[in-house]
């Protein structure tokens, strides 16, 4: 038996750690939140036998079978298909204003080292906080006032409530991107924003892109439910025939969605991986 196996040997068997000790502020926090979740489940009137009794479970097959067969007419599949593109549409510019802005409201929400003073650091935040806390169908809502029905609405709606999110989570990266060659460019004179463009932007780039597109099919389905409110696309589509009871109709719509999704989730699954390489 060599030397270090006998050392192993030797060693005094330590027990695993208690399930919950008194210290651990962990442990506190998940019987606190344990603890909520059950009187969630207390004080909210969750009718779970009605749902699932047999009275339930046939009038939802009823429901379900309304749905077919789809309507696949080709003037209606056409109105799908520019409801589908205006959809898209909506995502892909809404996307694209958020992270022009969320990238502009980051650089003066972070700050790049622990010297850095950043005076505009708590105000953009709580601009960003504003942002983002106030949900898409709110936001489309208050600019169909200005804005008009239509998809111009949804667009600004996706772009501001985006914004907030995207520019709290580059400012994020770029408080911890690798502080070195910031410092560098620092010791030579550069000022902030040459510190940002030419360090730290660079080695964040890719992260900000992933972020990005994973935005991007967040927005794609947010656009799809923003036209419930009359911001266009598929969305407004999928109001008007499901008022009407006009199921078949809604059914292809539905499809429609589905497959849009389906797609981004796909392409932006494999744009994300390319950029992370």
């Amino acid at each position: 038996m060599s030397t270090t196996t006998r050392e192993a040997a030797n060693r005094p068997y330590k027990l695993p750690p208690p399930l919950f000790s008194a210290r651990c502020t962990a442990c506190w926090f998940t019987l606190g939140l344990l603890i909520l979740v059950v009187a969630s489940f207390w004080s909210l009137d969750l009718q779970w036998r009605q749902f699932l009794s047999m009275e339930a479970l046939r009038s939802m097959g009823r429901f379900v079978a309304e749905f077919f067969p789809p309507d696949t007419s080709p003037a209606f599949l056409h109105k799908v298909m520019v409801g589908t593109w205006e959809t898209l549409a909506m995502s892909v510019l809404g996307t694209a204003l958020a992270a022009a802005g969320g990238l502009a409201l980051a650089i003066p929400a972070s700050r790049l080292h622990e010297e850095d003073r950043a005076p505009l650091r708590a105000a953009t935040r709580w601009i960003l906080n504003a942002l983002r806390s106030i949900p898409e169908l709110v936001w489309a809502a208050l600019l169909l006032i200005s804005a008009g029905l239509g998809p111009f609405a949804g667009t600004l709606a996706l772009a501001f409530h985006t914004t907030g999110v995207l520019g709290r989570l580059f400012a994020e990266a770029i408080e911890n991107a690798p502080p070195g060659p910031g410092e560098a460019l620092r010791r030579h004179g550069a000022g902030r924003l040459k510190v940002v463009a030419y360090a730290t932007l660079p080695q964040v780039l890719p992260q900000l892109m992933s972020y990005t597109l994973y935005r991007w099919e967040n927005n794609i389905r947010a656009a799809a439910v923003l036209g419930v409110v009359g911001a266009g696309g598929l969305g407004q589509l999928l109001a008007f025939h499901m008022g009407l009871f006009q199921m078949g109709k809604t059914a292809s719509i539905l499809a429609a969605m589905l497959a849009m999704v389906a797609v981004v989730d796909v392409l932006s699954n494999v744009l994300r991986r390319g950029l992370m390489r």
